[in-house]
C-alpha cells in the first residue's frame, strides 16, 4: 500500500517525486515551503491515493486509514505541545482540499476541527477573549454543517438573529452564558431539523469532514471543470490538516499577502498589504486596518507586529527556488510569523513583460524562459484600447467577444451614415444585423461594431480583426427597429447618434461613454519582441489590403504580406460602380471596358503596397468571392446603378436575380471566376507586374510578387489560370523591356487539394492554407452560422475549442499534414504557410511549427501574439527534440 499521509513542518517535509500529483497544490505548496525552511504551520497531508482507496472500499473510512490518522495527530500534537481534546491548550486544525491544478466545486476550508463544547472554554481560558473562542466555534459549528450535514448557512443567520431578539444575545467578549446559549440552540436546531448534531469527540469530526470533502471531487461543478482541465477522475483529491494559527484574537495578530517585487516597476522590494486585527488597528488609527508592506518595507516596520526583516527573508528565498516573482499569503498569531501559501505572483501583461526583462537583465533567467513565462493571448490588453471599469456602468447586453478592445460612439446603422458621420470627425459605432462584404468601407470609419447575430468566426468578426476595430457579435438580446432606425436593449430605446460602448474583449454593450485607456507599447515590450524573433523559426506575416494596414502591420513587425484579399479593394465609390458595370456587361467586350477602369486603380493599390512593405513578400490573391457580393441591394442602389450602365432597371434586377446562388460559398468563385471569365485574371495579374515594376524601380530593387490563386481543387484549374498570368508577364516584360520575377501559387481551402497536393505542387510555387474554409469544407459547416450550436458543443463536451479560432488538429491538422508530406515529396523548395484566422492563435501556431510550415500570416493586431507564439513553438520543439535524443 502506498505511503498515505505526509508531514511537514518547518525544515523538514515528506514529498514524492511529482507533489502536486500526490500532495495536491495545497499539500505540496506547504511541503516545499517547509524543505525551505520558513516557518510554516505544522500539519500532514492525504495523498490522493488515499482518495482512490477510500473509493473502492465501500462506505466510510477504512481502519488503517484511521489507524494512520491518530499516528499523524500524534505526531502534530508532540510537535505543537497541544492536545487533540487536551485538557489545557487544545490542538486545533484546518482542513483544506486541493487537487493538482486550481478547480472550483471542492469542498471550503473548515477551521478550527477540535472545538466542542469543553475545549471552547479551555480555549477562552488560554487566549483570556472569550469571544474569540466561541466566535471560532461558531464558525467551526456552521462550517461542518454546511459540508457534513449539508445545511444552509442561512439557517445560522435566523437562529443568532431570533436568539439576539429574544434573549439578548451579543457578541460581546464576557458574555460567556450568552455564547453557550447560541451554540446550544445551533444543535438543538441540528439534531431536531436533520437528526444529526455536531459530535463532541475531534478525531469523529476530522474523519466525517475528510468524507464529506472527498465528495465533492464528484460534485457537478467539479466534474464540470476536471472535463475542461482534462483530469481523470481517478486522479483524485488530496486532503491538507494544519494546525491553527489564532490570527484574530489581539493586536499582535492579523493576515497578510506579500509580493517579492513591485509589479509597476521591477524593483526588487516587498509589496503588498497586512490586514491587522480591530484592537490594533484602534490602537494605531487605520481605517481600514491595512497595512502598506511596501510602505513598512522602507523603514516604518515598528508597525507591523513581527519581524518584517524575517518576512523579507523567506520570500526572497521562496523567489530565488522558484525563479519567479511569487506572491505569499502569510499570518501572524500572537507575534509569530506563519507562511501559509505562494504562488508565482498575478500579474497584468505589462507586468509580467517587465519582470520578465528585468529578471534576464539580472541574469536570473535567459531569454527563452523570459519567452515561454509570457502568454501569447495576454498581449490583447496591451495593443488595443481599454476602459476602467466602475459600479455606475449600465450594461445593455451581452455578445461574444469577437475582436478585442473597447471602442466608444454614436449609433449608426448603415455604413454610408457611418461615413458621412466619420467626415464630420465624429466617432460611430456600426450597428447591423450582421455585416456584409459592402460594409467593408463603413467598418472601416468605425470606432467599433456590434452585430446582432453571427459568431466569432463572422464575417463581422473577421474584418473586424484584419482591420483592428472592437467587435462585439451575437448580441441576441438586442433588437433593430429598421422601420425606426432605434436599437432597443435592456427595456430602453436608443436611436441613431445615441452613443454606446462595446468592449470586443469582454462581449459587453454598455449605455453611454466610457473614457478609454489608449494602450502605449513599452520598451520592454519591444525587448521582449527581440526576444522572441532572436528564437523563432517561423516568419509571421500579415493578413491586409490597405495602405493604413499595412504600415501598423510593419510597425507590429510582420514580416510581408501573407494574404492581400484584393476583393476588399472593390467596395467603395467608384471602384464598387466600376465592378457592377464588369459584372452586369453583357458581353466581354463591355467587362473589358470596365476592367480598363479598374487597371489603373488596381496598379496603384499594388505598387503602395509593394512600396510599403519595402522588399518583404506580398502575396496578392486574385479575386476570390461570388460576383453577387458586388452588387447592389437597395432599391436605391439599383435605381443608380442602371442609370449608370444607361438600362431599364428591370434589367439590372433580372442580372442580379441570374447571378445568386443557392450556396455561394460552395459555388461560382475563387479559380472558377478566373476560368469563366478569365478577362479578370489577366487584369489584375497585369496590375500586379506593372506596379512590381514601378515599386522596383522607385526603390531601386526589384520586387518579387506572389500570386495566390484561390480555390483550387485540381490541377488543371492552376494550369490554365497560371498559363493566363503567365501570358500576362510576358507581354508586360516585352512592353516595359524587363525581366519580372515572380511566383504562383494557391491557396489551399478544399479536401481534394489536399489529397492531390503532390500533383498540384509540381507547377505551384507556394501553398498558403486557407484554414476558415478548409475547416468549413472538412467539416461541412458555415462559419457564419455554426455559433448557434458551436458554443454547445463545447459547454457538452463533445468539442473541446472552435474550430474556426483554434485549429482541429485531428481531422483539420491531419490533412494539412498529408498536404505538406505530399507537396515536399513532390517539391522540397515549395513555400508553405497559413492566411486564416487560426494564423494568429497560439494553440494552432505550435501545431504549425510541429507540422513544419515556413510562415504564419495573421491580422495586423495579432502579429505580436504569432511572433511571440511562433517563438514559444520553436523552443519548446527543440527542448522537445533535445529531450528524444537524450532518451
Amino acid at each position: 500500500m502506498p505511503k498515505r499521509i505526509f508531514t511537514f513542518r518547518r525544515g523538514a517535509a515528506d514529498r514524492t517525486a511529482d507533489a502536486s500529483e500526490a500532495l495536491g497544490l495545497k499539500g505540496a505548496n506547504l511541503a516545499l515551503l517547509a524543505s525551505l525552511d520558513v516557518p510554516v504551520p505544522p500539519g500532514f497531508t492525504l495523498a490522493t491515493s488515499v482518495w482512490r482507496e477510500v473509493q473502492s472500499g465501500g462506505d466510510g473510512l477504512p481502519q488503517e486509514l484511521r489507524a494512520d490518522l491518530r499516528m499523524a495527530i500524534e505526531w502534530l500534537e508532540g510537535v505543537t505541545g497541544r492536545g487533540f481534546d487536551g485538557d489545557t491548550r487544545p490542538l486545533l486544525l484546518a482542513v483544506r482540499t486541493s487537487a493538482r491544478a486550481q478547480m472550483p466545486g471542492l469542498a471550503e476550508s473548515v477551521l478550527d476541527v477540535g472545538l466542542n463544547d469543553r475545549t471552547v472554554d479551555i480555549l477562552a481560558a488560554e487566549l483570556d477573549d472569550p469571544a474569540f473562542a466561541y466566535r471560532s466555534y461558531r464558525r467551526f459549528i456552521e462550517s461542518y454543517a454546511h459540508l457534513v450535514l449539508a445545511v444552509d448557512p442561512a439557517e445560522f443567520e435566523d437562529i443568532a438573529d431570533a436568539e439576539a431578539a429574544e434573549a439578548g444575545w451579543t457578541e460581546e467578549p464576557g458574555d460567556r452564558a450568552g455564547w453557550r446559549a447560541l451554540i446550544a440552540r445551533y444543535q438543538t436546531y441540528l439534531d431536531a431539523e436533520i437528526g444529526a448534531v455536531v459530535p463532541q469527540t475531534p478525531l469523529e469530526q476530522l474523519s466525517a469532514v475528510i468524507e464529506a470533502a472527498y465528495a465533492t471531487w464528484r460534485s457537478p461543478l467539479a466534474t464540470s471543470h476536471r472535463l475542461i482541465q482534462g483530469i481523470p477522475e481517478n486522479a483524485g483529491l488530496a486532503i491538507t490538516a494544519h494546525a491553527m494559527i489564532f490570527n484574530e484574537h489581539d493586536h499582535n495578530s492579523g493576515t497578510g499577502r506579500a509580493v517579492s517585487r513591485d509589479l509597476t516597476t521591477g524593483e526588487s522590494r516587498l509589496s503588498g498589504e497586512f490586514g491587522l486585527v480591530a484592537p490594533r488597528a484602534r490602537e494605531i488609527g487605520e481605517k481600514p486596518p491595512v497595512l502598506d508592506l511596501g510602505t513598512l518595507s522602507a523603514g516604518d516596520a515598528e508597525r507591523f507586529p513581527a519581524d518584517m526583516a524575517e518576512l523579507t527573508e523567506h520570500v526572497r528565498r521562496i523567489e530565488a527556488h522558484v525563479g519567479d516573482v511569487v506572491e505569499v499569503d502569510f499570518m501572524v498569531g500572537d507575534g509569530e510569523l506563519f507562511l501559509m501559501q505562494s504562488r508565482v505572483a498575478r500579474r497584468t501583461a505589462g507586468e509580467a513583460i517587465r519582470i520578465a526583462v528585468q529578471f534576464v537583465d539580472e541574469g536570473l533567467i535567459d531569454e527563452a524562459e523570459a519567452i515561454l513565462r509570457i502568454d501569447p493571448n495576454s498581449l490583447d490588453e496591451l495593443l488595443h484600447p481599454t476602459f476602467e471599469r466602475t459600479s455606475d456602468l449600465v450594461v445593455l447586453g451581452r455578445g461574444m467577444p469577437a475582436s478585442p478592445g473597447a471602442a466608444t460612439g454614436e449609433i449608426v446603422f448603415t455604413s454610408e451614415r457611418a461615413q458621412e458621420l466619420a467626415n464630420e470627425e465624429r466617432p460611430v459605432i456600426l450597428v447591423r444585423n450582421e455585416t456584409y462584404p459592402e460594409d467593408i468601407h463603413g467598418m472601416h470609419v468605425a470606432e467599433g461594431v456590434l452585430t446582432i447575430r453571427g459568431g466569432t468566426t463572422s464575417h463581422a468578426a473577421v474584418v473586424a480583426r484584419g482591420i483592428g476595430r472592437p467587435c462585439v457579435t451575437g448580441a441576441g438580446a438586442l433588437r433593430i427597429n429598421a422601420g425606426t432606425a432605434t436599437l432597443h436593449a435592456a427595456g430602453k430605446v436608443l436611436r441613431e447618434g445615441d452613443t454606446i460602448t462595446i468592449d470586443g474583449t469582454s462581449g459587453e454593450v454598455i449605455e453611454g461613454a466610457v473614457p478609454l485607456l489608449r494602450p502605449a507599447l513599452t520598451g520592454d515590450f519591444a525587448t521582449l519582441m527581440d526576444y522572441a524573433d532572436r528564437a523563432r523559426r517561423m516568419r509571421v506575416r500579415a493578413n491586409t489590403e490597405t495602405p493604413i494596414e499595412a504600415r501598423s502591420a510593419r510597425a507590429f513587425g510582420a514580416e510581408g504580406i501573407g494574404l492581400c484579399r484584393t476583393e476588399h479593394m472593390f467596395f467603395e465609390g467608384d471602384r464598387v460602380r466600376s465592378m457592377r458595370e464588369m459584372i452586369l456587361a453583357s458581353d466581354e467586350t463591355g467587362r473589358r471596358a470596365a476592367l480598363e477602369k479598374l487597371l489603373p486603380i488596381q496598379r496603384s493599390d499594388f505598387t503602395e503596397l509593394f512600396e510599403i512593405m519595402a522588399g518583404l513578400p506580398v502575396t496578392i490573391r486574385l479575386l476570390d468571392p461570388p460576383l453577387h457580393e458586388f452588387l447592389p441591394q437597395s432599391d436605391g442602389e439599383i435605381a443608380e446603378t442602371a442609370s449608370m450602365l444607361g438600362v431599364d432597371e428591370s434589367v439590372v434586377r433580372q442580372r442580379i436575380a441570374a447571378l445568386q446562388e443557392f450556396n455561394p460559398m460552395l459555388g461560382h468563385r475563387g479559380c472558377r471566376l478566373a476560368i469563366s471569365y478569365p478577362e479578370i485574371v489577366e487584369t489584375q495579374a497585369r496590375a500586379i507586374f506593372e506596379a512590381a515594376i514601378d515599386a522596383g524601380e522607385k526603390a531601386g530593387e526589384a520586387v518579387v510578387p506572389e500570386i495566390m490563386v484561390p480555390l483550387v481543387s485540381l490541377r488543371k484549374e492552376l494550369d490554365f489560370v497560371k498559363g493566363r498570368i503567365d501570358k500576362v508577364a510576358a507581354l508586360v516584360m516585352d512592353e516595359r523591356g524587363c525581366e519580372i520575377t515572380y511566383s504562383v501559387g494557391t491557396m489551399i481551402e478544399l479536401p481534394r487539394a489536399i489529397v492531390r497536393a503532390d500533383t498540384i505542387a509540381e507547377i505551384a510555387d507556394f501553398f498558403s492554407f486557407g484554414t476558415n474554409d478548409l475547416t468549413q469544407t472538412v467539416y461541412g459547416i458555415s462559419r457564419d452560422d455554426a455559433g448557434n450550436f458551436l458554443s454547445t458543443y463545447v459547454r457538452q463536451g463533445i468539442i473541446e475549442r472552435d474550430p474556426f479560432q483554434t485549429i482541429d488538429v485531428e481531422g483539420v491538422g491531419e490533412l494539412i499534414a498529408l498536404a505538406v508530406e505530399k507537396a515536399r515529396r513532390t517539391r522540397p523548395d515549395i513555400s508553405l504557410g497559413v492566411c486564416g484566422e487560426q494564423g494568429g492563435d497560439p494553440a494552432s501556431i505550435a501545431f504549425f511549427e510541429q507540422t513544419g510550415l515556413d510562415y504564419v500570416s495573421c491580422s495586423p493586431f495579432r502579429v505580436p501574439i504569432a511572433r511571440l507564439a511562433a517563438a514559444q513553438a520553436t523552443i519548446r520543439d527543440e527542448r522537445s527534440r533535445r529531450g528524444r535524443a537524450r532518451r
